[in-house]
């Protein structure tokens, strides 16, 4: 027993330290572990033993791991022994499906890296866009605006309504460098599109009637008893109307390549089938 317990403390050893080298063993690999005829390779094993770990730690967690692989591949031994013959041919029958399925996959993936054209230009999108009106109607609110949160105490906040009503491009700079300095938040959300929601998240109301508030208010502010908020609406567009081209236009670059690629897959289904054809490997008796 003691034999067993020095020869199995040698191989994790070994193990150890193949898993802190980069050393690959070219002629010989060292076996860990047999379950049945299936045999386990310390090159097998992933390289899990946490930096810092100790011998004795860095021992059990491979011994662990090799216990795992042990009990699965004996609990896969018991159930091919006593699978009965219907099991065993269902799993045969999905095991294919799995395998065809599989290699289908990977070889469409691979011919579409190939050939599919993903360039999608400019004039697509907007003929897209242009003659799939309908297609395009807004499921929410949406603007384009600007947002500042400020604590209530810092100097000179009266500025700041102003600074943000003013279309001049000082005002704008003016805007930025004091909310640079004292600003908890200040966001343009990138000049882009975003949904009124993203918004409201921010403010410490409730707005029960977003149309309203958005026909009503070019300019709000309002407050609790830490900060001022104020929002610019530069622009918006309300729900069941049809989305700005800018707002669509990332989804229908989607919809173009998603199409293509559908086309493709199908061009290509149809002519592998129609070269079997040729070739004489499919025949239909």
């Amino acid at each position: 027993m003691t034999g067993n317990r020095f020869t199995a403390g040698i191989i994790l050893l070994s193990v150890l330290t193949a898993a802190c080298s980069d050393f690959k063993p070219q002629a010989q690999r060292i076996a860990v572990a047999r379950a049945g005829e299936k045999t386990l390779f310390y090159d097998q094993i992933p390289n899990m033993v946490p930096p810092g770990s100790t011998y004795t730690d860095s021992v059990a967690i491979i011994q662990n791991y090799i216990n795992r692989w042990a009990k699965r591949e004996i609990l896969k031994l018991k159930a091919i022994e006593n699978l009965t013959p219907e099991f065993r041919s269902e799993v045969e029958r999905q095991l294919d499906e799995i395998r065809t399925n599989l290699l289908i996959h990977r070889y469409q993936q691979q011919m579409i890296s190939q050939r599919l054209d993903t360039i999608v230009s400019e004039e697509d999108i907007e003929k897209h866009y242009n003659e799939n009106l309908a297609t395009f109607i807004l499921n929410n609110n949406i603007i384009k605006a600007l947002f500042v949160k400020v604590p209530s105490n810092v100097p000179n906040i009266e500025r700041v309504p102003a600074l943000l009503r003013s279309t001049e491009p000082t005002s704008l700079a003016q805007l930025e460098l004091f909310c640079y300095q004292f600003a908890d938040k200040f966001d343009d959300f990138g000049e882009e599109w975003i949904p009124l929601t993203t918004l409201l998240v921010e403010l410490p109301v409730t707005i029960d009637n977003q149309e309203d508030f958005l026909r009503r208010n070019r300019f709000f502010e309002t407050q609790d008893s830490l900060f001022n908020y104020y929002v610019m609406i530069r622009d918006y567009k309300l729900r069941a109307s049809v989305a700005p081209y800018d707002y669509a236009k990332n989804n229908i670059r989607s919809i173009i390549l998603n199409a293509r690629k559908m086309d493709f897959l199908q061009e290509l289904e149809n002519g592998v089938f129609n070269e079997a054809i040729r070739a004489d490997i499919f025949k239909l008796y």
